[in-house]
């Protein structure tokens, strides 16, 4: 008996989360590109997945930043089909500065964990979900 296509196990892709952050070194487009492009290249590498098996990107920052928003950078490096939303962070007594912060919708395989990323100043936000690449 040969066995057909439609006999074949099918992977159901399922929403996931995946959080991250990062610092910018200082309040320009140009630092706040690097900061988010090496964000969003660190989770996607790490998680294997890349920017079409996104649903949406939910980005926050700190009040101090001010110059451009993320989903802009975000944008500048190709990620021009992922609906995205950006915020600011509520103001809490000992902010982390120029921080940016992430949760990414991802469609991926039934059961597949993701990892999240901190990366420079941001690691101190989360320690124990800090893995060294």
């Amino acid at each position: 008996m040969i066995a057909s296509l439609t006999d074949a196990p099918r992977v159901v892709p399922r929403m996931r989360g995946v959080r991250g952050a990062t610092t910018v070194a200082f309040d320009a487009p140009e630092a706040v590109d690097d900061a988010v492009a090496e964000l969003l290249h660190a989770l996607t590498s790490m998680n294997d997945f890349g920017p079409d098996d996104v649903v949406s990107a939910i980005f926050s920052t700190t009040c101090d930043l001010r110059s451009r928003p993320p989903a802009a950078a975000a944008r500048a490096i190709g990620w021009t089909d992922v609906p995205m939303l950006c915020m600011a962070e509520m103001e809490v007594t000992e902010p982390l500065s120029r921080c940016v912060r992430v949760l990414l919708h991802v469609a991926v395989a039934d059961g597949r964990r993701l990892r999240p990323v901190y990366l420079r100043e941001a690691r101190a936000l989360r320690p124990d979900l800090v893995v060294d690449a």
